[in-house]
């Protein structure tokens, strides 16, 4: 079965910064529903429509179709105080966003001074990567993961 629209794609894939540094890889294999859900980087997406199981591609995203770009205002400067006291680079926390309410994971950056710098960008923000993928399986999406825009079962979403 090729990918098409409304197909389930199980892959293996890599991704490499721009020196073609291994920033990540999957040890068992994703699953995302196929056709414009949003379950995988549009570009990509774009490359595997066609495929079939065994082929692979190889895709470089730039910042903006990849993880954007650093946005100012979700860096910040807090008092350490209002952290734990064993408050560490590299430690996550949410927060909600005052303006939308929605939740946001800041990763603590640097510490100095009494304060935090936290970022609540993507860690790979800014960065052009290269995605590369293996497909493992293609199958028909059932009407339930069509309906909920993504898909389930052992590589995907479970509810």
């Amino acid at each position: 079965m090729q990918i098409a629209k409304n197909t389930i794609v199980t892959l293996h894939y890599e991704m490499f910064d721009a020196d073609n540094n291994l920033l990540d890889k999957t040890e068992e294999p994703i699953s995302y529903l196929h056709g414009g859900y949003d379950g995988i980087f549009p570009l990509v997406e774009e490359a595997l429509e066609g495929k079939n199981v065994g082929e692979s591609v190889d895709v470089k995203l730039t910042s903006d179709d990849a993880f954007g770009d650093p946005e100012e205002e979700l860096v910040r400067v807090e008092d350490l105080e209002v952290f734990p006291a064993d408050v560490e680079v590299g430690m996550v926390f949410e927060a909600d966003d005052p303006e939308t309410g929605e939740l946001l994971l800041f990763r603590v950056t640097d510490i100095a001074d009494g304060k935090a710098v936290v970022d609540a960008n993507h860690p790979l923000a800014g960065m052009s990567i290269r995605f590369s993928a293996k497909v493992v399986e293609v199958r028909a999406a059932s009407q339930d993961e069509i309906s909920h825009g993504h898909a389930h079962g052992e590589h995907g979403h479970h509810h």
